[in-house]
């Protein structure tokens, strides 16, 4: 289940998106002295891009989904976390709704990529049982 990085928007995404969430780490421990919702946002948002990752080379399109499947919880969780961290005051609202954006997009693409998989295996399904 090989895919090509360098074409994958989800892999492109994901990978940037974790780098902004390491970066909103730094700010957070630096300049905020918040340790505990940053914690929690750094495990979220950066096991969106390791999960990705990951599902690179899932065993099966089973396995495919189900790590793209809990790559979308995280995605949920971290907009969750900054929800929480706009409403706590801890970043501002221009940045909320940068990381927000993102973040929606790949939600967004995540749905997408199960529900393509999950036909594909549908599809695959059925061609078996023609044979």
């Amino acid at each position: 289940m090989k895919t090509n990085r360098e074409n994958s928007i989800l892999h492109t995404k994901s990978y940037n998106f974790a780098i902004r969430i390491v970066k909103l780490s730094i700010f957070l421990q630096t300049e905020k002295k918040e340790f505990v919702l940053n914690k929690q946002i750094l495990r979220s948002g950066t096991a969106i891009g390791a999960l990705v990752r990951e599902s690179e080379f899932a065993q099966s399109i089973a396995d495919f989904v189900n790590k793209l499947s809990i790559a979308l919880k995280e995605a949920n969780e971290t907009d969750y976390w900054l929800s929480l961290l706009k409403d706590t005051s801890f970043i501002d609202e221009k940045s909320y709704n940068s990381l927000a954006t993102d973040c929606n997009e790949l939600i967004a693409l995540l749905v997408s990529s199960i529900k393509t998989a999950k036909n594909n295996q549908k599809r695959m399904n059925n061609d078996e049982k023609k044979n």
